[in-house]
């Protein structure tokens, strides 16, 4: 509750200067202190906000007891703001080696400490120490890995200038949090707080792998697609071969979570979960197309066209609002797992046809690259039914049988695909994975 607080204040005061930066071309070193400025303006300003009104937030949340816990959760934030802004240089120079190594550090940190502070406190302020550790940590940090020393000094024209980028970053932020979040908010005030519950167990599971997958796209190529702003070819080779490698992974991912979680949820959750399985498959099939979404965004940024981004989101937006009430109270939280698909599909369309537009690349070749993981995801996921038709579904060997007979198939998908077909993936692993460890 109190994460959700925070993450609501955050979503509706972003700057987006972060982006703004990254996507410059020119130096951006006398940006670097009016940037830092309005950073820590905005981070006193929220941790204010959220002193204040942590009694009521936690009392409209439910947890009247969580306003200490919101309190204390504000104020990290505004430690963290406190960090060298400059180590923004590992994502806009490509050193990506150098800021996973910074962003592992303080999240070791902070999982250290948590798990240490479970073991002593026995209580739920074990994880506001570990989210402590980790502000301080970060910020601590940041001054050792860049030499760079920041100054409080604001200068407008420079805020104008960042902002004109920013403000369609702070209005995508806001709408992708009424897409993730707001359908968490619908299902509670509709179906309860047991629904709710089934509901929000469902969309962790599926989207587990799809999350995290997403999360490093945006990280490594906004700011690769920055240094490319400017040679169209390069940034149009690029980004077809990060398309074809994720959703090469992301389609058989969905695949397996849809044959698998049957098993999956009567052996680690409980027959008493077996309700969210179709929910499960559902929000698989919407984080799939969720992927593909986030591939076309920090395309769009990078080229200075952050207003496309933000206006298919609200498409996205206004199609799950006009559908989820209806089949919500129709069908429950199956209907509002078809209301996300529905938004997911048709909004993805657009961003798919823009990007091809912006990359003049033709729909052929974007296609051609869809056709092949998709038509093998769907022989991968007819085999595997078919293998779980004669196993015993909930038993442990048979789930790993499963699991062991979907990683050679996909093996065998790469083979055939490289072999027959001419993908190319392979090498494409090799290259991608090669230039990752190098930064």
């Amino acid at each position: 509750m109190a994460l959700l607080t925070l993450a609501i204040i955050d979503s509706f005061s972003r700057t987006g200067y972060s982006e703004a930066l990254i996507q410059k071309k020119e130096n951006i070193a006398l940006y670097l202190d009016t940037a830092w400025t309005v950073r820590i303006m905005r981070a006193t300003l929220i941790t204010i906000i959220v002193f204040f009104l942590a009694r009521p937030a936690a009392s409209f949340l439910g947890a009247p007891d969580a306003y200490n816990i919101i309190r204390v959760i504000g104020f990290s934030f505004l430690i963290k703001s406190l960090g060298n802004i400059a180590v923004l240089f590992f994502r806009k120079e490509l050193k990506f080696h150098r800021f996973f190594k910074f962003q592992f550090i303080w999240t070791f940190a902070e999982f250290i400490v948590s798990i240490i502070a479970v073991f002593v406190l026995r209580n739920v302020w074990a994880l506001a120490a570990g989210l402590m550790a980790g502000a301080f940590t970060k910020c601590i940090v940041s001054y050792i890995v860049e030499p760079y020393r920041p100054r409080l000094r604001f200068i407008r024209s420079q805020a104008k200038e960042l902002f004109r980028f920013g403000k369609w970053v702070l209005g995508s932020s806001i709408l992708i949090f009424f897409i993730t979040q707001g359908d968490d908010l619908f299902v509670g005030s509709i179906l309860g707080a047991t629904m709710l519950g089934f509901y929000q167990m469902a969309y962790r599971i599926s989207n587990i792998s799809t999350a995290e997958i997403n999360h490093i796209i945006v990280e490594v190529s906004f700011p690769l697609y920055s240094k490319m702003q400017d040679d169209l070819n390069r940034m149009r080779k690029t980004y077809l071969s990060i398309f074809q490698v994720v959703t090469f992974i992301s389609f058989p991912i969905a695949g397996l979570i849809i044959v698998l979680v049957p098993g999956f949820t009567r052996i680690f959750l409980g027959e008493q979960w077996l309700p969210v399985i179709p929910v499960i498959q559902l929000i698989a099939i919407s984080g799939l197309l969720g992927s593909i979404i986030t591939l076309c965004i920090p395309l769009f940024r990078a080229l200075g066209r952050p207003g496309v981004e933000t206006a298919w989101q609200i498409v996205r937006a206004i199609i799950i609002l006009a559908s989820i009430y209806p089949l919500t109270v129709k069908y429950g939280i199956i209907g509002t797992s078809f209301s996300l698909i529905f938004g997911a599909l048709f909004s993805g369309i657009g961003f798919c046809v823009q990007a091809v537009k912006i990359l003049k690349c033709g729909v052929w070749a974007f296609l051609k690259i869809l056709i092949i993981p998709l038509a093998g995801t769907l022989i991968i996921t007819l085999a595997l039914y078919l293998l779980r038709t004669y196993l015993v579904t909930g038993e442990i060997l048979s789930f790993v049988l499963l699991l062991s007979t979907a990683a050679g198939l996909f093996v065998f998908m790469v083979y055939l695909a490289d072999r027959f077909l001419g993908y190319g993936i392979k090498l494409l692993f090799k290259k991608w994975i090669g230039s990752f460890i190098k930064g």
